[in-house]
């Protein structure tokens, strides 16, 4: 299980509604069946970019360039004089690609380790959609770039906002997946854990009712606290006809 399907795993489990089987069907819809009559998908509610063959979560670009960046910082070697760096990066898409934007923050980088600023901070635009921050650092550290965090411009907005253009994709992107299975059981749910709102907070369900309403035709729809699996928001019932 992935880490989503152990988060629909413990929620179902608290329902108490029979047993729970993963992958009844082996690697085909649905991902679990509980009491042998409820066929349940599972889905991360993520941000997610248009592309032009669909979508993807925001976090296909952001963790492979996190992990890019950081190995380009271990790769320029050791504190000079026990004086190091935070680096920090602000981005957003499209990128250039990888090999194109680490030859230019290579450089730059380099350039400024030979001649480092008796400034304490400085900032500078290494490609359109790529900015990098420069910090020095209070303590000694193994590495003179040290990583520094991010922040990608394309995540944030309101949770309410976000929550509703994700929620649509996702629905329409598991709908799609099981049309070919859907005659295998009588009822299907959809699960999603929520990693946008982590959950509708109590003052804000009034609000979630009358904003979160799509034409389905899934027998539930549940979004799901990570954090907490007992917390759950039920989408309002909104049917149409196959």
């Amino acid at each position: 299980m992935d880490d989503s399907e152990e988060v629909a795993n413990e929620y179902l489990l608290n329902l108490g509604l029979g047993a729970v089987v993963y992958e009844p069907d082996g690697n085909t819809p649905p991902d679990f069946l509980v009491n042998g009559t409820i066929a349940v998908e599972v889905r991360r509610l993520n941000q997610n970019e248009i592309i032009e063959s669909g979508h993807r979560g925001l976090e296909v670009t952001r963790i492979p360039l996190e992990a890019s960046v950081r190995k380009l910082l271990a790769s320029l070697g050791p504190a000079q004089s026990g004086v190091s760096w935070f680096v920090c990066y602000d981005f957003g898409r499209p990128l250039p690609e990888w090999k194109n934007l680490r030859s230019a923050l290579r450089d730059y980088l380099l350039t400024f380790r030979a001649n480092p600023s008796p400034e304490k901070e400085l900032s500078s635009t290494i490609c359109k959609g790529f900015e990098i921050k420069l910090r020095r650092a209070g303590n000694s550290y193994p590495q003179f770039f040290v990583p520094g965090g991010s922040a990608d411009d394309d995540s944030g907005g309101w949770v309410l906002q976000e929550t509703q253009k994700n929620l649509g994709l996702c629905i329409e992107e598991k709908t799609r997946k099981i049309a070919p299975y859907r005659h295998r059981y009588p009822e299907w749910w959809l699960v999603l854990v929520d990693r946008i709102g982590y959950g509708v907070d109590a003052c804000d369900e009034q609000l979630f009712r009358e904003h979160l309403k799509f034409e389905h035709n899934w027998d539930k729809i549940v979004l799901v606290n990570p954090l907490n699996p007992r917390f759950i928001f039920e989408l309002p019932v909104s049917h149409h006809e196959e």
